[in-house]
């Protein structure tokens, strides 16, 4: 059996740098996302109508999330929990909670 071997990627997020481990046929696609969301955090920090970061990192979790089962009601999929993207939306949720949880650790720094 082949094991993928996992690196540490460096992400920047709102001016902030974050260590992830990722695998290696991954990391372009981490990158690409790290820079949409750090995109998606800037608009809605820019708005000045949210403040705080964790605020920030929960709307543009929000905004993603709706805009991930838009396109999979768009591309005839289903947004049910059977549908088979509920593996991707679970991994989704368990990076959007991790990331929750290391920008309250900043904060608490």
């Amino acid at each position: 059996m082949l094991v993928n071997p996992v690196n540490t990627v460096s992400v920047h997020i709102l001016d902030k740098e974050y260590q992830v481990a990722c695998p290696e046929e991954q990391q372009a696609e981490l990158i690409v996302s790290a820079r949409y969301l750090d995109r998606q955090m800037r608009a809605i920090r820019d708005s000045g109508k949210v403040i705080g970061l964790e605020r920030i990192a929960v709307m543009a979790a929000l905004n993603i999330s709706h805009e991930l089962l838009k396109a999979s009601d768009q591309g005839g999929g289903s947004a049910s929990a059977a549908g088979p993207d509920n593996q991707a939306v679970q991994g989704l949720q368990r990076k959007i909670d991790q990331a929750m949880y290391q920008l309250r650790q900043l904060e608490i720094n």
